[in-house]
């Protein structure tokens, strides 16, 4: 455990998780590019002219913060309901991340709510903390705005939801997150934030981004808070 990491979950009082990388990988079993494919079929079953960079994205999250850009709502609506249903279906097949339950469980045993803040939906997040007997360890579920993709991350919006709902301030929470978007939001948002560098190249940009410690396995934040719990 860094001295940087123990001291930072030392001064807080609450933990928000991002979902897909800290807590699982919810396309594991059902690969990203190929939901962002269907997401593309879904838009032209609706007569839109899908340009080639859009037809070829593979980040289904993407799609649909473009379509949301485009400003046709009922077309934002139909690659909405879309994605959450393969969401839904994706977490049957999700892969645990190594020691993302640990961390969850430790946070609650050093007497840290949890909460998950992510851009997948609600829904898929629920079921899959459900499945994994997790969701007495969490609440609040933050998941996309529903047809809003604006204000998915690096939105501060629903961030500062979960600080919120914990009534706590936001330099008393922690965000842990493995995107740039997560980074930004935190930021944004005042909220501490740990930078999970599961890929190569990451920890620099997080760094770049401000994140306020970088960790390469979430095994460091659950030591980390399992100290505090034993302290």
């Amino acid at each position: 455990m860094s001295a940087d990491l123990g001291r930072l979950l030392g001064e807080v009082g609450a933990v928000l998780l991002d979902f897909d990388g800290p807590v699982c990988s919810i396309f594991a079993g059902y690969p990203a590019p190929q939901v962002a494919a269907e997401l593309v079929d879904v838009l032209r079953r609706r007569g839109v002219d899908v340009p080639p960079d859009l037809a070829s994205e593979p980040d289904p999250l993407e799609v649909l913060r473009r379509t949301g850009a485009a400003g046709n709502n009922s077309t934002t609506r139909a690659v909405e309901d879309a994605l959450c249903a393969a969401e839904r279906r994706a977490v049957d097949t999700a892969e645990p991340t190594p020691y993302g339950r640990e961390v969850i469980v430790a946070a609650r045993q050093a007497g840290m709510p949890v909460a998950v803040v992510s851009n997948n939906c609600a829904g898929a997040v629920t079921g899959y903390l459900a499945a994994h007997r997790l969701a007495a360890y969490v609440s609040p579920v933050v998941g996309r705005a529903y047809a809003e993709p604006a204000r998915m991350k690096p939105n501060p919006d629903p961030v500062l939801q979960a600080v919120h709902a914990f009534g706590e301030s936001p330099s008393r929470c922690v965000l842990v997150g493995d995107s740039l978007s997560d980074i930004e939001a935190a930021r944004a948002a005042g909220v501490p934030v740990v930078g999970y560098a599961n890929r190569l190249g990451k920890a620099e940009a997080f760094r770049a981004a401000g994140a306020d410690v970088v960790v390469t396995s979430m095994g460091a934040v659950a030591e980390a808070l399992i100290d505090l719990s034993t302290a």
